[in-house]
């Protein structure tokens, strides 16, 4: 979401709605399609915000927030330039600010209010973009738990989904199922670094991009095997969570 924020800061801030299309609503959360074009419409746009992955883009009103889940993404388009596929949302001014989701896992809220933003959002942790050493090392001390699904807590640290947290562990060289308590300093550094490497790669991209030598690159073939050692990938679930390891490179 932050490689959107950055594209959306840019071109957003002070645009006014002229009108707002539902081509789905489906994927509105709590709202209509007639509410959300009667509140938006002739608002303007402040600069958007994100925190984890939620993208917050506040007008002089309500405020929209955007969850994409794994196939949405919103962004910004020139007047009567082509759609994209899977187009459910288009709020219009000089240009069109555009959503669109293939399996519309989240969508669009609408708040009023911080109160109301936190209400939909849920507790969220420290943004993972943004988070010190000191700060991650202190969030995993004293977790009971085991590692992805503490990662993947977005109480804990906000914005790490499934993919990330494993390409993470498998440059930490941690399995993803290790007990928390069993993490030493030099792991937490690992993971930290880890962290910050994919992070940083995936904004570039603006998404969890299929590269050589990571995970996704390999994730979907029938017999996968690890892009650094080669050894079959070992997958099963943790935290409910479909994940995969390297035995070899990350032994536990």
């Amino acid at each position: 979401m932050e490689w959107f924020r950055r594209q959306l800061a840019g071109t957003l801030p002070g645009r006014r709605i002229r009108r707002v299309q539902v081509h789905d609503p489906g994927v509105l959360r709590n709202t209509t399609a007639a509410a959300l074009g009667r509140r938006l419409g002739g608002r303007r746009f402040d600069p958007p915000r994100r925190h984890g992955k939620w993208l917050m883009l506040p007008t002089d009103g309500p405020t929209l927030l955007v969850h994409s889940g794994m196939t949405g993404h919103p962004y910004y388009a020139a007047d009567g330039a082509a759609r994209e596929p899977y187009e459910r949302l288009i709020a219009l001014d000089r240009g069109e600010l555009r959503y669109a989701d293939l399996r519309k896992l989240r969508g669009v809220w609408l708040a009023d209010t911080d109160e109301d933003v936190a209400r939909v959002t849920g507790p969220q942790g420290p943004d993972a973009l943004g988070i010190g050493l000191p700060a991650f090392g202190d969030l995993l001390s004293g977790r009971r738990g085991r590692l992805k699904p503490t990662l993947m807590d977005q109480s804990v640290i906000a914005g790490l989904g499934n993919l990330l947290t494993d390409e993470i562990c498998r440059r930490a060289r941690i399995a993803p199922h290790r007990p928390d308590p069993g993490l030493d300093s030099d792991d937490v550094k690992r993971l930290h670094a880890a962290m910050a490497s994919v992070l940083r790669t995936s904004v570039r991209h603006g998404r969890v991009p299929g590269l050589p030598g990571w995970l996704t690159g390999v994730r979907d073939e029938p017999d996968p095997s690890c892009p650094r050692c080669g050894a079959r990938l070992a997958h099963g679930r943790v935290g409910g969570r479909t994940s995969l390891w390297c035995s070899r490179c990350q032994p536990g």
